[in-house]
């Protein structure tokens, strides 16, 4: 039986604007009584959470958990039962990689009730920032979200061949340290090496970086360019067409390293 005194709003940030997140998840951040929240959340957005909220931070890096899953499991579990309105704040949407319905399972095991609040995922809100469809008629039928992140030690375990399809459009989550491997096994399974794709850093943030090149350079590329995670990776015939589709006028550096600048900008440097 649930306990109807507690609840918990599982919520999603979007890709880091703060103008990307929801009327619905601003609404129930103004409510809320504790906060527990992601790496990926922007200060922009937990400006937004009333002074006397309580915060929880519980981000997650690379071989660097600042709390288990199954702790943060738990904190959610004893803050609800405690009588608080929570909410568990992450980036992107908490059903697309963000382990929220590892959450959602381990609430409703231990009778507290729970509400999702989508939020505009990195794939989606990324990609449109800079002007690169995910579906584009001609170009591709269909897109694929893929995790690009692995146990330590242990190589990425995906359907290479499967993925390895000129109509789709792939995106890397977490795939940065990946994605040599990555354009590896796609290539070996038959994706051209000049497939265009793209590495975008911090998207939609003002620290946006994007490095826009193929399936066979992109790896030296980021290298080079030095792009800081958190990276998106977008794999397709759709990247091709970000540069006329930019409507947000940012630069970006090509396949040869250079930087390019959308035709309504005037280039000062």
């Amino acid at each position: 039986m649930k306990n109807s005194a507690s609840k918990v709003y599982l919520v999603g940030a979007g890709p880091g604007d703060p103008e990307l997140l929801t009327v619905k998840a601003l609404n129930v951040l103004k409510k809320a009584d504790v906060v527990v929240y992601d790496r990926l959340v922007s200060q922009e957005i937990l400006d937004m959470i009333e002074p006397g909220a309580t915060r929880i931070y519980v981000g997650k890096a690379a071989s660097n958990h600042h709390l288990p899953q199954e702790d943060i499991n738990a904190l959610l579990v004893t803050m609800a039962e405690s009588g608080h309105t929570v909410v568990r704040l992450k980036g992107g949407d908490p059903f697309i990689f963000g382990r929220g319905s590892e959450e959602a399972e381990y609430l409703t095991d231990h009778g507290v009730g729970f509400e999702m609040v989508p939020g505009i995922t990195a794939a989606s809100g990324i990609s449109a920032a800079l002007g690169m469809p995910l579906t584009h008629r001609g170009l591709s039928t269909g897109v694929r979200f893929v995790t690009g992140h692995a146990q330590a030690g242990v190589g990425l375990d995906l359907n290479w061949k499967s993925l390895a399809d000129e109509q789709t459009t792939l995106v890397f989550y977490m795939g940065l340290s990946n994605l040599p491997e990555i354009a590896t096994n796609l290539m070996a399974e038959g994706l051209p090496a000049d497939t265009p794709a793209a590495a975008i850093s911090k998207g939609t943030s003002d620290d946006q970086r994007q490095c826009i090149g193929t399936l066979g350079n992109l790896p030296e590329l980021v290298v080079d360019l030095d792009l800081p995670a958190p990276v998106l990776i977008v794999v397709g015939r759709v990247v091709g067409i970000a540069e006329t589709l930019n409507w947000q006028e940012l630069p970006y550096e090509d396949a040869n390293g250079a930087l390019q600048f959308p035709k309504e900008v005037e280039r000062t440097a």
